[in-house]
């Protein structure tokens, strides 16, 4: 495994990675989505690694708001690991047209926090975005294939990124893509968004897998 003894790892994103965690100021769990099942793996299979697991994700946040609580919630941390989850959101607002609803807008900004966490020493893992085609109940932000058609260059944008900070990539829209293929979309996220119990598994299972913990 790639991640060593004693080292701390921040999960940060959206509602995907928040998946309820706690706010009152303690790590007592890690919410209940998918880093509520790498942390006890990686304690489960790696015992004596003592590894600090943080979740920080937030509902609703986009890389914008990310940037916004990037020192607080990431680098004063001081974490050897951060994973990010970001994107669908920013897809979402990028409905609605705009220089600062543009994939563009959403590739500087994802810079901006890869570059402060690369100058505090942090390693990236950046998980890609995500959309399964499924029916969904947010016709009223934006028909699913119009967030499908502003998330694609997201996509391309987050690995892009990855290579350019030598990350390790987890290519998630791809993953979801061929699961889709073995059981319904609805399966794993029945809302095209927001992953299932087993759409979580999903994901952490890729994730662990990725930093080469299985």
């Amino acid at each position: 495994m790639i991640i060593g003894p004693s080292e701390t790892v921040v999960f940060q994103g959206d509602s995907i990675t928040d998946c309820g965690r706690p706010r009152d100021g303690t790590d007592s769990h890690m919410g209940f989505g998918y880093p509520a099942l790498i942390a006890p793996q990686l304690g489960f299979r790696y015992p004596t690694h003592n590894i600090n697991v943080l979740n920080r994700g937030i509902g609703g946040d986009s890389v914008p708001l990310l940037q916004a609580r990037w020192q607080e919630d990431c680098i004063d941390l001081k974490p050897d690991w951060v994973s990010i989850l970001i994107g669908i959101n920013d897809a979402c607002h990028a409905c609605n047209e705009g220089p600062e609803n543009s994939a563009e807008f959403y590739e500087t900004g994802y810079r901006d926090i890869l570059i402060q966490a690369r100058k505090a020493g942090a390693r990236v893992i950046i998980l890609e975005p995500f959309l399964l085609h499924t029916e969904h109940p947010y016709d009223f932000i934006s028909p699913i294939d119009a967030i499908r058609q502003k998330l694609d260059p997201m996509i391309f944008a987050s690995r892009k990124l990855a290579e350019e900070f030598e990350a390790i990539f987890v290519p998630l829209d791809e993953i979801y893509q061929e699961a889709s293929q073995e059981a319904d979309a609805a399966h794993w996220a029945e809302d095209a968004i927001h992953p299932t119990p087993a759409g979580h598994a999903l994901i952490a299972e890729a994730w662990m897998d990725a930093v080469r913990a299985i």
